[in-house]
């Protein structure tokens, strides 16, 4: 088994040695072997490394692969026993992503304050590049939703409240998500005992088919009511905001 320094291992996986300690501290990455004052790390650090880069590049948040990775761990390789690594691994994310430079990405959202960008990576909407205390550049994971925010800002909009709101929206999603997904393991398993698994062919392709439906059935169905709840709340708001309105003009008529 080949054996790495800090150094070595994050440059073979594509990373850097700040991400790697970043990935230990939050139990992403198991602690490496010790002789003396030397950490050794191996090539199962190397591969958890690779999979945890590709999640990020697919858009995951480190909390959410540390999820998945503890779900993993418990299941003893779940998604290659259920014959579902491609369903498991592609993210129902489709953001695009990019590398801008870092004062650029300042200019975007007319903000410097390390503690916005800290919230933009917090939310996997940014990724630092390089091993910097201050990095000349990142990646942006969801080009979309920056570029939007961007534009929000230059209309005046602050950039805090901005993240405030997109950290409300994030818990409900999860919400979402957490109902999506449960209703799909409780279809995996109907007639079985929870961490059923199948045991042949056919029934493993059944459990790929159907959550491979019920992926693409909750997507669109977790979109359409998201925007029939904006048209809702929006022309509820606005009926509201304009009563309103109306109501300060015959207060004060000498304000037309």
């Amino acid at each position: 088994m080949t054996e790495y320094r800090i150094d070595d291992l994050a440059r073979a996986a594509g990373t850097t040695t700040r991400n790697v300690r970043g990935y230990q501290d939050r139990g992403l990455l198991p602690r490496p072997l010790r002789r003396g004052r030397i950490a050794i790390y191996t090539d199962a650090h190397l591969a958890r490394l690779r999979v945890i880069n590709d999640l990020l590049k697919r858009g995951f948040t480190i909390r959410h692969i540390g999820d998945f990775l503890s779900g993993i761990q418990r299941g003893d390789n779940l998604a290659e026993v259920l014959g579902l690594e491609e369903v498991v691994s592609e993210p129902w994310s489709t953001a695009t992503s990019t590398t801008m430079a870092a004062e650029d990405l300042k200019d975007l959202l007319n903000s410097g304050n390390p503690a916005h960008f800290e919230r933009l990576a917090e939310f996997g909407l940014i990724a630092p590049k390089g091993d910097e205390a201050h990095p000349k550049q990142y990646t942006i994971l969801d080009q979309e939703t920056v570029s939007a925010y961007g534009r929000l800002v230059k209309l005046g909009l602050p950039l805090s409240g901005i993240l405030d709101v997109h950290g409300r929206l994030d818990q409900e999603m999860a919400a979402v998500a957490k109902v999506v997904i449960s209703a799909g393991r409780r279809a995996i398993t109907e007639g079985h005992e929870d961490g059923w698994l199948p045991r042949t062919p056919a029934e493993s392709e059944w459990a790929k088919e159907l959550l491979g439906e019920m992926r693409h059935a909750g997507s669109i169905s977790a979109h359409n009511a998201l925007d029939r709840a904006l048209d809702r709340d929006l022309a509820r708001q606005l009926n509201d905001y304009l009563g309103r309105a109306r109501h300060t003009s015959a207060e004060n008529p000498s304000a037309d």
